[in-house]
């Protein structure tokens, strides 16, 4: 029994935090993505790993350009990460987002996103993420006739 317990501990350290949702899981959050853009001109995007070895604004910077989410024509990208085994996440804006938003504008939405985590409803919690910031981006960044998805909805995983 303590074999077992240990091998599948050590299973989960080295699974791909991919393999933590299932396909149904991940179909929802794109959906969400898909939906929240349908009312802005705003991008968003979610990362998920297991750990960042670094603070988790600088981890999140990093990904938010390894995406390339500052090549957007207004720099209004948003990027939703979360660290799974480290019980850690943020939600980052691009300079366009942030030059037109109060401070403290994504502590609500970040707020309510743990408390989902914190029930253990991490999906849930990442769906009404993005669907909150879907509605706060409409306000600055509505959607245009013209509009193109200029980013990927799908989730990235590292």
């Amino acid at each position: 029994m303590c074999a077992r317990n240990l091998k599948s501990k050590i299973q989960n350290i080295f699974m791909s935090p991919e393999k933590a949702f299932t396909q149904q899981q991940k179909d929802a959050m794109v959906t969400a993505i898909k939906q929240a853009e349908k009312d802005t001109s705003g991008e968003i995007r979610v990362h998920i790993e297991n750990h960042s070895k670094i603070d988790v604004l600088d981890r999140a910077a990093d990904v938010f350009a390894h995406l390339n989410m500052h090549k957007t024509v207004q720099r209004n990208g948003v990027l939703i990460y979360v660290a799974l085994l480290d019980h850690k996440s943020a939600i980052l804006g691009d300079a366009g987002i942030n030059a037109k938003v109060p401070a403290g504008f994504w502590d609500s939405i970040m707020k309510n996103m743990i408390a989902k985590f914190k029930e253990g409803k991490i999906t849930e919690g990442i769906c009404e993420a993005v669907i909150s910031a879907g509605e706060q981006l409409k306000v600055y960044f509505p959607y245009q006739a013209d509009d193109v998805n200029e980013l990927p909805d799908e989730i990235s995983f590292q």
